[in-house]
């Protein structure tokens, strides 16, 4: 029996099906301005579902997506609201590893927009400066290439803690990045810069165990952590940079989620929850069935 880290599950859908407010660009970061405590309220759900890890609603407040809707003034104050959300629930639950998320430039799944390492490099640094005194980890999410993993690594040295790095795979072939490069290149990658810990995530369940047993193989702690998205690798991709528009499923109930991860625990992962669309009530059941099956959860 293993030691399990469980991690909470997506942010982003929740605050909108909680908000009550129609999807607009930087929903999930203008919420906090919108519906202070809404945030926490989510976080809150997640550690009484058993999560072990409260992940920081930063993953969108990046230059490039806050110039867009006229935020970016507030960009070193929106990564204080968050983080002060999330100590906050975690005071209230009285324990937790707080993860600070660090999410790709450009757009999610966009690796045709990933930009050079000397602009991205930096970008990451400055992020992870405001991060680092208040988190435990550093989690970069959804990278979906080489090169944007490159700079995201690079940048988040700054912070001197432990580094996730989460990568965000063909929904078809687990084994590529959404690049189409082989996930199997990952391994130059953590060999360079300093690594705690490999996962695959925002990607459909059915692709992880094509990525994880690649990401067993580099010597590292391995997981996963997928989405309730329909498939986005056939999606186009719009020529105003956004996000292809891809639509939740409707077929992936806690039951059938926790099935997918359990699975990924039995090949040796030990750090497994969720991404979009996965939620409080998929995390309870996963954490019900891990302690069921004899393993202990961090």
């Amino acid at each position: 029996m293993a030691l399990i880290t469980l991690l909470d599950g997506g942010m982003g859908q929740e605050l909108v099906a909680r908000s009550g407010d129609e999807p607009s660009p930087l929903w999930a970061t203008r919420v906090m301005i919108d519906h202070p405590g809404l945030v926490k309220a989510i976080h809150d759900d997640y550690f009484a579902a058993g999560a072990s890890i409260a992940t920081t609603n930063t993953y969108n407040i990046l230059h490039d997506r806050l110039e867009g809707v006229g935020l970016d003034p507030l960009y070193h104050a929106l990564h204080l609201r968050a983080l002060m959300e999330v100590h906050e629930a975690k005071a209230q639950a009285g324990r937790g590893i707080v993860a600070g998320s660090m999410g790709p430039l450009g757009e999610s799944y966009r690796p045709d927009l990933t930009p050079d390492i000397t602009v991205s490099a930096p970008l990451y640094a400055e992020k992870a400066r405001i991060l680092a005194p208040h988190v435990d980890l550093i989690l970069l999410e959804t990278m979906s290439s080489l090169g944007l993993a490159r700079g995201a690594l690079k940048g988040a040295q700054v912070a001197g803690l432990p580094i996730w790095l989460s990568v965000s795979v063909d929904d078809r072939d687990g084994s590529k990045l959404r690049s189409g490069e082989p996930i199997a290149d990952l391994r130059n990658l953590v060999a360079e810069f300093p690594t705690a810990a490999v996962l695959a995530n925002c990607s459909m369940p059915e692709a992880m165990l094509a990525a994880l047993r690649k990401l067993s193989t580099m010597g590292l702690p391995f997981g996963a952590y997928a989405n309730g998205f329909s498939e986005i690798s056939t999606l186009p991709l719009p020529a105003s940079g956004a996000a292809p528009d891809y639509t939740h499923r409707h077929d992936l109930s806690p039951e059938k989620y926790t099935a997918f991860a359990m699975s990924w625990v039995d090949m040796g992962a030990t750090i497994v929850g969720g991404c979009c669309e996965v939620g409080p009530a998929h995390i309870r059941h996963l954490a019900a069935a891990l302690r069921a099956a004899g393993h202990q959860i961090a």
